[in-house]
């Protein structure tokens, strides 16, 4: 039988104008929360707060 996966593709979406511009993968049996980072948003054309989502 196949191993579950640890790693698990992640989106991230702009808190502001909800453009998902981001993706990543994140360790899910380290990490349980939902991460939120400082991203450059292209069409707000700045830093804002960018959370994951389900792809």
């Amino acid at each position: 039988m196949a191993k579950k996966l640890a790693r698990q593709v992640i989106v991230f979406e702009c808190t502001v104008c909800k453009s998902k511009n981001y993706a990543s993968s994140k360790n899910v049996n380290n990490t349980k929360d939902k991460l939120e980072l400082n991203k450059f948003c292209a069409k707000c054309k700045m830093h804002t707060a960018h959370k994951e989502v389900k792809k």
